[in-house]
């Protein structure tokens, strides 16, 4: 029994050694130097042809049994060309009369319709609520079998299903926890040991490597492949960089290609011992539970940041909660009244290798990492915008939405108006207020017209 016992042991510190050592030559050492083999760009190409085999498999099945073939919920409604209230109240009088327009009344029993049109279409197809679910997929990428497409097809597909699964948990699953665990390790340890060095060139150079060679293994905990463009725009010392919200991983995917100091509320347990540890070797900006509402004090200590140019740029998601990586919702107006230089960063993740979007509301955050780290890979595009100033005359409601407007174009994004906040709160009030105003502003222009004439 004590030989079995000895051989045994023996066996498993032979697999840790060559498992550590596989880990350390292809993918730790690698995370270091900032180099890749080019290993997940081939296994992404090689899962993109599984999925287009999948696929065919299916829609080839769907037609021999006669099924339909679900595909994802679009509604014209809110697809059409936007146009103003006093337009589509117009348009609904000039098709419900045939008197002239000018000879109109200055309210019509008709324009009911349109408010009761438009109250359908937000329940039928509320474009703020499906901000906060699942992006939808016209493919299937065998990460589940709940797919509305998935019926039993032929035994070739369960079983490449089954084998996707054993992969993802078996093999995947293992090693991602393990780089994390190290990344996580190495972040507060090393951290924590420059803290102890005094102020200066050589401290700050120290951070930087460490903050990034940290990220970059636990991008790759993710198997997170990354095209970054146009990095001559990438943010500089003394200014703000914003990006649009999809998942907690943003400040990975961003981090492991630069260095930014954090915003971001006091936290207990393994958050705040990261958190604790990072900021002794780096200037970070954290806030206690009571002074996060202070909007006063918050513009005061980021102001007091950026005034120092040699401290690295923050980094700040205006949106304020995670959406679905379909749009990008208003952005909150406190960095942008700063009067810093901002550099925008639109991101963008291709949700058919895994759903990176956060539904905080549905998922809690080790959910959300198991379901993270047993997906095929993490696969994005970060585009780095020229910088922008408020401009004279602009308000930092205005400049906040013309540098939101440049992040939605570029990464392909629905621009919205709406508050992300209405994820867990009602509508507010000026919100109702303002429909009301523009339709009052329609009929006394309508009168003063006629006054006129």
């Amino acid at each position: 029994l004590f030989l079995i016992l000895m051989k045994v042991c023996i066996l498993l510190g032979i697999s840790f050694t060559v498992w550590f050592t596989l880990l350390l030559v292809f993918i730790i050492v690698p995370a270091i130097f900032g180099v890749s083999f080019g290993i997940r760009r081939l296994y992404m190409k090689t899962l993109l042809k599984v999925f287009e085999w999948a696929t065919l498999r299916i829609e080839r099945g769907a037609k021999e049994k006669n099924h339909h073939l679900y595909k994802p919920y679009s509604n014209a409604i809110i697809a059409k060309e936007p146009t103003s209230l006093e337009e589509e109240i117009k348009e609904i009088r000039r098709s419900g009369s045939n008197r002239d327009l000018d000879s109109a009344s200055e309210f019509e029993m008709s324009d009911i319709f349109y408010f009761a049109r438009r109250g359908v279409e937000s329940i039928m197809d509320d474009e703020v609520t499906k901000r906060f679910s699942a992006e939808e997929l016209e493919s299937w990428n065998l990460l589940t079998r709940s797919n509305n497409n998935f019926h039993y097809i032929s035994l070739r597909l369960t079983v490449l299903w089954g084998l996707g699964l054993l992969i993802r948990y078996g093999f995947l699953l293992p090693l991602r926890v393990t780089l994390a665990v190290t990344g996580v390790s190495l972040l507060v340890i090393l951290t924590s040991v420059i803290g102890l060095l005094p102020n200066g060139r050589m401290k700050n150079f120290l951070s930087e490597k460490v903050h990034l060679m940290c990220y970059r293994i636990c991008v790759r905990a993710l198997t997170a492949i990354i095209t970054y463009h146009d990095s001559e725009n990438k943010p500089k010392n003394g200014g703000i960089c914003v990006a649009n919200h999809t998942s907690p991983i943003d400040v990975i995917i961003l981090a492991s290609d630069g260095c930014y100091a954090m915003v971001g509320q006091i936290h207990g347990g393994l958050m705040g011992v990261i958190q604790r540890s990072m900021v002794k070797a780096c200037p970070h900006i954290w806030f206690e539970r009571s002074e996060v509402k202070d909007r006063h004090l918050v513009a005061k200590r980021l102001s007091d940041h950026v005034e120092d140019k040699s401290k690295l740029p923050i980094l700040i998601f205006p949106e304020g909660t995670c959406i679905n990586n379909t749009s990008v919702m208003m952005f909150k107006k406190g960095s942008f009244e700063i009067g810093a230089t901002v550099y925008p960063v639109a991101i963008k993740y291709d949700p058919r290798f895994g759903d990176a979007f956060w539904n905080s509301s549905k998922f809690g955050m080790v959910n959300y990492l198991l379901r993270m780290m047993s997906s095929w890979a993490i696969v994005c595009s970060v585009w780095y915008l020229p910088p922008m100033s408020r401009e004279e005359g602009e308000d930092a409601v205005q400049f906040a939405n013309r540098v939101k407007a440049a992040i939605a174009r570029q990464g392909g994004l629905v621009d919205l108006l709406w508050d992300g906040g209405l994820k867990r709160a009602k509508v507010k009030d000026t919100f109702k207020e303002e429909q009301q105003k523009l339709y009052s502003k329609m009929l006394v222009g309508t009168q003063e017209d006629r006054s006129r004439s």
